[in-house]
């Protein structure tokens, strides 16, 4: 995926989980954050920020806030909206016959179902910004919903699916995601759960530049 017009600015604070203030060429703006995760191992004040202008003159916010730098990593990709495109770049290049995003399944939206020579699949997507020891790790805030999704996927093996979560990894290096289980203790049963009952652990390592992000292969 690749954004229209990125420019590089320097992180200043971050009053809500919406809206952050980043010096852009000396002057302060509020931009939006595409994440509305904590981040708070990113968002250091002073740290560089890459910014996506809006071309839309009726926005209250010019700027969206989608990269930023974290020294001995590089540029780490935190848009919340990428990881779905990035999967369906990649789908695409899978041999599916159909796929389909946004699927409803029980109780739940899974973010893509595939079809190829008779089979089904439900896959369902997470991005992963949070590192570690150069380690990824899963969430960096607690999510109800990611448990949530796991179990339904358990339950689409049980009715013959084939099921998986692929985790996004927004930065570049990294080949493995782990559970935050210091985060979120329910998450790591679940997804241990997950795994027990069939449901395929995918990470796709990407390639993060100054504007693209790019699948460069999955495990």
């Amino acid at each position: 995926m690749k954004y229209s017009k990125i420019v590089e600015g320097k992180f200043i604070d971050r009053p809500n989980r919406f809206i952050a203030h980043v010096e852009i060429d000396g002057k302060n703006h509020t931009v939006h954050v595409k994440n509305t995760g904590r981040c708070r191992e990113l968002l250091i004040p002073g740290v560089k920020v890459l910014l996506e202008e809006s071309d839309n003159p009726l926005r209250k916010t010019k700027y969206d806030l989608v990269t930023v730098w974290k020294k001995g990593m590089g540029w780490i990709n935190i848009d919340s909206q990428a990881p779905n495109k990035i999967a369906a770049e990649w789908l695409a290049a899978q041999g599916f016959d159909y796929v389909k995003p946004e699927y409803t399944y029980g109780n739940s939206r899974i973010d893509f179902y595939m079809e190829r020579d008779g089979e089904k699949y439900l896959m369902e997507v997470k991005g992963c910004t949070l590192e570690i020891d150069k380690v990824g790790y899963f969430p960096d805030a607690p999510t109800e919903r990611g448990v949530k999704h796991l179990r339904e996927l358990i339950k689409a093996v049980r009715e013959g699916y084939h099921a998986s979560v692929a985790f996004v990894i927004q930065m570049n290096g990294i080949t493995e995601v782990r559970p935050n289980v210091e985060t979120h203790p329910e998450f790591g049963v679940a997804w241990q759960e997950a795994a027990d009952a069939g449901v395929e652990i995918k990470f796709i390592q990407c390639k993060v530049g100054k504007n693209t992000v790019t699948a460069i292969c999955d495990y």
